[in-house]
């Protein structure tokens, strides 16, 4: 059959005005124009469509038939064009992440806050988990990108795009307020209780090296699972830690928590999004990325 998608379009319009002018209006086209489209479809199908009269047209049971199957997939058709048009102008969509803790409360959240406000009905799902994890979610296609802290581990195809510079501090209670007073050897923290992620995080990986540089070893005291939980517990004299210095700003400024200085310079991380180029994204993933690079 050479049976085009015109055609049908026509007889949507024809059996749904019952009238070849009104059609044809409808169309932007001409009544000649839509009554031979008709006849070409009556004939490629081998059975009249429609009672002709002068008051218009009626289906025939055949008509009926084929209308009922028509009618469904326009309203397929148009609903897809407009969920693109409405993810086109950013009105609905999803845009999903992975996103390590530590990047979510030292960079991302007051982004969402904004692209919230801009988008509010662009759903946002959120995966909190390691570094490690984000990045294989996004090699298993299941987030559009990731945003975490270095060292990422990534190999390609995947980039790393810098967002934000990440500064550390060595923090202490009350209890470890003396430290505070001058710079402690990286060699005499073994000497106090050290509170850090566990194992598997990345920014216990990242601590390691720094100590394995320096020809020392690593073993705290208490191990958390996330880093919400290294705050409370330093800030009740449990130990020392270290934490972004943005999360340790208020505990400074009240007093709850004092900034020990070390005789090393600890290396700066990075937060950063990491991506896979050849994946284009939906719309509302590219307006989500571009506020977060700006």
């Amino acid at each position: 059959m050479s049976i085009t998608y015109d055609y049908y379009r026509i007889f949507y319009y024809v059996a749904k005005y019952q009238n070849f002018t009104q059609a044809a209006t409808a169309l932007m086209n001409n009544q000649p124009n839509v009554s031979r489209a008709i006849s070409n479809l009556e004939h490629e199908l081998g059975c009249r469509l429609f009672i002709r009269s002068n008051r218009g047209v009626t289906l025939t049971p055949e008509g009926q038939k084929l209308y009922r199957r028509i009618s469904v997939a326009h309203r397929q058709i148009e609903m897809a064009q407009q969920e693109l048009s409405d993810a086109k102008n950013l009105q609905n969509g999803l845009v999903s992440i992975g996103v390590s803790e530590t990047a979510l409360h030292t960079f991302l959240l007051p982004r969402l806050e904004q692209f919230h406000q801009l988008y509010p009905d662009i759903h946002i799902k959120i995966s909190s988990v390691l570094t490690a994890q984000a990045i294989a979610s996004l090699k298993a296609g299941l987030v559009d990108f990731a945003v975490v802290t270095t060292p990422t581990g990534i190999t390609r195809p995947l980039i790393e795009i810098p967002l934000m510079p990440l500064r550390e501090i060595l923090v202490g209670g009350t209890r470890f307020a003396h430290l505070a007073r001058q710079p402690l050897k990286l060699s005499k923290l073994s000497g106090y209780p050290l509170i850090l992620l566990n194992s598997q995080a990345n920014t216990r990986a990242f601590y390691n090296r720094i100590f394995l540089e320096h020809g020392l070893s690593l073993v705290p005291e208490i191990e958390a699972s996330v880093t919400d939980q290294v705050l409370p517990m330093i800030e009740h004299n449990l130990g020392i830690g270290f934490l972004p210095e943005s999360l340790a700003a208020n505990g400074l400024k009240e007093g709850r928590l004092f900034e020990i200085k070390l005789d090393c310079q600890i290396e700066q991380r990075t937060v950063c999004l990491v991506k896979d180029p050849g994946y284009c994204g939906s719309i509302a993933a590219r307006a989500l990325e571009k506020i977060l690079r700006a």
